[in-house]
């Protein structure tokens, strides 16, 4: 990372020092680099998976940390041409970046909402009556047919329809859909990173009867992992989030998905502790041996979760090395003592990416891997490569 290369690390004598290279300037002190080649192969296999099934993307959350605006245009490049977001406000910033493709609105067609959605060309996903009242009146309003995806609840008592209206909607759905063209009905499981949960299967049925209650339309359950849960989950559409991005989605042993992010941060000090040292805040950890402690830059300000403190392992030159004391707002401390100097060229620690997976770090912080990537913080530079690795 520019500065940051080693060129001589010095165990014996006084000092330790980092020497930097400083032919390639960079004030960049932590980096997520993001594999767009990764992210495009990610999605080619879940069209594998999933075939003849469309495959859209979803981009919500800054595209899961990674950047919007990069992923958009690499999926597009890979012929996607359905997007998925949360807020209006994402979909408004995408639609520049994918001028003609579909981008549907998870949260709803508020009707303060009906105008930028108008004018943005965007299709909400209508999660109760209410959404579907206040767009069929937009609809109305300005005489003109509006698509609309209807999202149905089969399970997990959040957004969507409930069973009751549900039932309402069938019965009536001539009236209640006026000036509505529906072009999707959708469900979300809430079990699918557990292939073995009987919820699967429930929720795939309940779906299916509701279909059979609604005019025809194309449908789509799964996202990442009701993808490998097989083709029965796939209907007409999937919506691959995080299997985008490389993470685990079903914490299966094989992991169908390229690492698509590798979260780096550039050591700022080494340093000789005896036995019985203590680091960081609150004095959480002391040292069992003397040793060589790295201070590193970046904290839970960067979204370095506080939950890591005293647990985990990063990797320095592919030689992992435990977190030690706690994960402080700009700095987390590694005890790199059996880390072989030679690791040490290019003067960077790895949270994860290739020596240290999502799924792993995710696990250390108790928490899971979409967390891990939505928490990423603006100081964090990002970086686009290409390729996969």
């Amino acid at each position: 990372m520019g500065t940051g290369a080693l060129r001589r690390f010095d165990r014996a004598g006084g000092g330790l020092s980092l020497s930097a290279d400083m032919s390639k300037p960079s004030y960049d002190v932590a980096c997520l680099t993001v594999r767009l080649g990764a992210v495009a192969a990610n999605y080619r296999e879940v069209r594998r998976l999933s075939g003849p099934a469309a495959v859209s993307g979803v981009v919500k959350a800054d595209a899961y940390g990674l950047g919007m605006g990069p992923v958009a245009r690499a999926l597009a490049a890979e012929g996607c041409d359905t997007f998925f977001v949360a807020r209006l406000s994402e979909a408004m910033a995408l639609r520049p970046l994918v001028r003609e493709a579909r981008i549907f609105v998870l949260d709803g067609a508020a009707p303060e909402a009906a105008p930028a959605l108008l004018s943005h060309r965007l299709t909400p996903v209508l999660n109760s009556l209410a959404d579907i009242a206040a767009w069929s009146a937009a609809a109305r309003e300005i005489d003109t047919a509006l698509d609309a995806a209807i999202h149905i609840d089969t399970g997990m008592n959040r957004l969507g329809l409930p069973a009751y209206e549900l039932a309402t909607l069938a019965a009536d759905a001539k009236m209640l859909l006026r000036g509505l063209n529906v072009v999707l009905v959708m469900s979300h499981l809430a079990c699918a990173d557990d292939a073995g949960s009987a919820m699967n299967a429930l929720q795939r049925e309940r779906f299916k009867t509701a279909l059979a209650m609604l005019p025809p339309a194309p449908a789509s359950l799964a996202s990442s992992g009701g993808v490998l849960l097989g083709k029965d989950y796939a209907f007409d559409m999937v919506r691959p989030g995080i299997g985008l991005y490389g993470g685990n989605p079903s914490n299966r042993p094989d992991n169908p998905f390229q690492p698509a992010a590798r979260l780096s941060a550039r050591i700022l000090q080494l340093r000789r502790v005896d036995t019985g040292e203590s680091v960081g805040y609150g004095a959480t950890h002391e040292t069992l041996r003397s040793g060589i402690l790295a201070t590193v830059a970046i904290g839970y300000a960067d979204g370095v979760m506080r939950a890591l403190s005293n647990k985990g392992e990063v990797a320095i030159g592919g030689v992992r090395a435990p977190i030690v004391g706690r994960v402080s707002m700009d700095l987390v401390t590694v005890d790199v003592t059996n880390v072989p100097p030679a690791a040490f060229e290019g003067g960077e620690v790895e949270f994860f990416g290739d020596a240290i997976t999502l799924d792993e770090i995710a696990a250390a912080a108790g928490t899971a891997n979409y967390e891990i990537l939505t928490r990423m913080g603006a100081r964090i530079a990002r970086r686009y490569q290409d390729g996969v690795r």
